[in-house]
């Protein structure tokens, strides 16, 4: 006997995605697009070989904008594997700096090692040196509603 779909079955959930190629890191790459973050909620700890950003994305995914507007979460952006951080246009010691993720690349080197570049507004840019490409998006607290009501890009957004 087969059950009906219940309520509870059509809800929303976090994002918890992990990419170890190219193709799933165009995905993690279109999801963090436009995301927002203080250069503060960067995190780099060498011995772990890890480098974690706390961003506040807009739900790209959400479906349900019409019901509720526009949407942003925050999501703990990981990567690990790394080997060597570099910036360019990133005020270190400037903790309330507030960056702008456009997009993630990878540049393959040394399988299954290479470079992943994080594209920030303004000419910013963060490179990680990996050994290997391993990337995790994970949404860490409920939506919210957009500051600016719209999506990034909306002609009225601010």
């Amino acid at each position: 006997m087969s059950e009906d779909a219940r309520f509870e079955d059509g809800r929303e959930v976090p994002l918890n995605l992990g990419a170890l190629d190219s193709d799933d890191l165009q995905i993690i790459s279109a999801l963090v697009q436009d995301a927002v973050f203080p250069a503060s909620e960067m995190t780099w700890r060498p011995k772990d070989r890890r480098f974690a950003i706390l961003l506040n994305r807009f739900r790209w995914e959400d479906r349900g904008r019409d019901r509720h507007g526009a949407e942003r979460v925050q999501s703990v952006l990981l990567f690990d594997n790394v080997q060597k951080i570099a910036s360019q246009g990133v005020e270190r010691g400037d903790g309330d700096m507030i960056l702008s993720l456009l997009a993630l690349d990878w540049h393959p080197g040394e399988a299954p090692g290479g470079t992943v570049e994080l594209t920030l507004a303004g000419d910013g840019a963060i490179r990680l040196q990996v050994e290997a490409l391993e990337v995790t998006l994970k949404d860490v607290t409920r939506p919210y509603r957009a500051p600016s009501g719209k999506a990034p890009g909306h002609p009225d957004a601010a």
